[in-house]
């Protein structure tokens, strides 16, 4: 500090951002200077074909294809994990109601909290190979195996018309938990005072849910909403991991991100994955805008 403020905040952030703009920002440009060559991932970046790649993208059924099943996710993902991570955070906060003077959740709601973070230690491809084997479409699949052997299995995974939903049941199962623990400490924030006033003038525990919870709780759920929409845009390593022919059957479970993988590292068209890859940025941005700006207008307005 002897030699001025600024020259030690400099001196401080110098190296993280340094290590930012090669790892991070130098990469975002990398993806773009690639997207309009043909590249195959080796040799010279030679083969110049400007919007070539993008127009390529635009007559490729798999990407629209891909790019429905990531909207699906996209629309389902948070509301459904939200809304079960807001009632059992309520329920583990509030549920309980008031004794003493003091507002509880329901018995047992420390241990809950446990078993409902639990699945946020295990890695995304452990989860993965475990709903695999829970979803396997012929009797060793676990939901299958509880049934007797003149009963049909269910082919989940391997039907085209339930692979996504297969991939979200698991996703909402993975992400609930951490939700539930950020809600929490949101709530844990709200004044005990205003649960308690509203107890005495006959609020209902919906009416404490809707019309106080919520409300007070809006800035954590638009930043979940965010966070869950990034995460619907990404579904790589359970796509990858669990479905049949990754990304199967007949591309009914396929995302961009499998995608990008896929063309990168097994197609040779490293060229075509970075615009893909430019597409899928671009996306998550407008998403990410668009959410923080509706859910800001509906904040101020309640």
């Amino acid at each position: 500090m002897r030699h001025g403020k600024y020259p030690f905040i400099i001196g401080f952030l110098v190296v993280p951002v340094a290590l930012y703009v090669t790892f991070v920002v130098w990469a975002y440009i990398q993806a773009f200077y690639l997207s309009v060559y043909e590249w195959s991932g080796l040799g010279p970046v030679e083969n110049f074909v400007g919007l070539g790649n993008f127009r390529k993208m635009w007559d490729d059924t798999l990407f629209w294809q891909s790019l429905k099943h990531n909207i699906f996710v996209l629309v389902l993902l948070p509301i459904i994990t939200i809304v079960i991570a807001l009632v059992f955070a309520f329920l583990l906060n509030v549920g309980g109601g008031s004794s003493g003077g003091v507002t509880k959740g329901v018995w047992g709601s420390k241990a809950y909290r446990i078993i409902f973070f639990f699945p946020q230690l295990l890695a995304l491809a452990i989860i993965a190979v475990i709903f695999g084997r829970v979803f396997g479409p012929d009797k060793s699949g676990m939901i299958n195996g509880l049934f007797p052997e003149s009963w049909t299995p269910w082919l989940f995974l391997a039907d085209e018309r339930y692979a996504m939903a297969c991939i979200l049941v698991v996703l909402v199962w993975q992400a609930v938990g951490f939700y539930v623990v950020l809600f929490s400490a949101g709530m844990g924030n709200i004044p005990t005072e205003v649960y308690e006033a509203a107890a005495i003038d006959g609020a209902s525990r919906i009416t404490l849910f809707f019309k106080i919870t919520i409300p007070l709780l809006w800035n954590t759920v638009q930043v979940a909403w965010v966070y869950l929409g990034i995460a619907a845009f990404d579904c790589f390593a359970l796509v990858n991991i669990m479905t049949v022919d990754r990304g199967g059957p007949d591309g009914a479970s396929s995302v961009l991100s499998l995608m990008i993988y896929r063309n990168a590292f097994e197609f040779s068209q490293a060229g075509y994955a970075s615009a893909l890859g430019v597409v899928l940025f671009f996306l998550t941005l407008t998403f990410a805008a668009l959410t923080l700006r509706v859910t800001r207008r509906e904040s101020v307005e309640a």
